[in-house]
């Protein structure tokens, strides 16, 4: 039960300080599930969260299943979705009842054009920090400046890049297998 609560709670606070969507999760994933708690790895938080790109729905609620599932089982899957998206429902009930009476406030408009930069920096320093974990060789490096060129030059789902960077994946390491 203790535990169920730790995943609850660090979800919990991963949820209300997370601003700008599942690719700002990734630091408070990597120090909180990993560094602080032990509960994964770096490499396995990078598989969940590609996968959770994968599917349907929304990233940090497919993470936390994931990570919690693997942690307790259902039990766990469903104490870290409820941990990520409780802050998130609290917010919501909150800005509805008082957003039009603050929408076109500049201080509210300010904060907000403040609060995209700092997701911005965020995305960069979960980038640099997973960089190393993620691309280990020549091949890795060709991988992502493909992904990425093909990221920015075309509309392409997510989904496409991720199942044939597998497929690629899986093809190099035959293809060294066999040398």
């Amino acid at each position: 039960m203790n535990e169920l609560f730790a995943l609850f709670s660090v979800f919990f606070r991963i949820g209300a300080l997370t601003f700008g969507g599942g690719y700002a999760m990734l630091p408070m994933l990597q120090k909180e599930v990993v560094e602080r708690h032990g509960w994964t790895t770096s490499e396995a938080v990078l598989d969940y969260y590609a996968l959770s790109q994968c599917m349907p729905g929304v990233i940090a609620v497919n993470a936390a299943a994931f990570i919690g599932y693997k942690r307790r089982g259902v039990a766990g899957a469903i104490a870290a979705v409820l941990g990520v998206v409780t802050p998130s429902f609290i917010v919501i009930l909150i800005v509805a009842a008082l957003l039009n009476n603050f929408a076109d406030n500049p201080y509210v408009i300010h904060a907000f054009n403040g609060i995209r930069v700092a997701v911005a920096a965020l995305i960069v320093q979960a980038i640099l920090s997973l960089w190393g974990k993620a691309v280990r060789d020549w091949v890795g490096i060709l991988l992502f400046a493909a992904v990425f060129a093909l990221s920015i030059f075309t509309d392409f789902s997510p989904i496409w890049f991720v199942v044939l960077s597998a497929m690629a994946g899986i093809l190099l390491k035959r293809k060294a297998g066999n040398q």
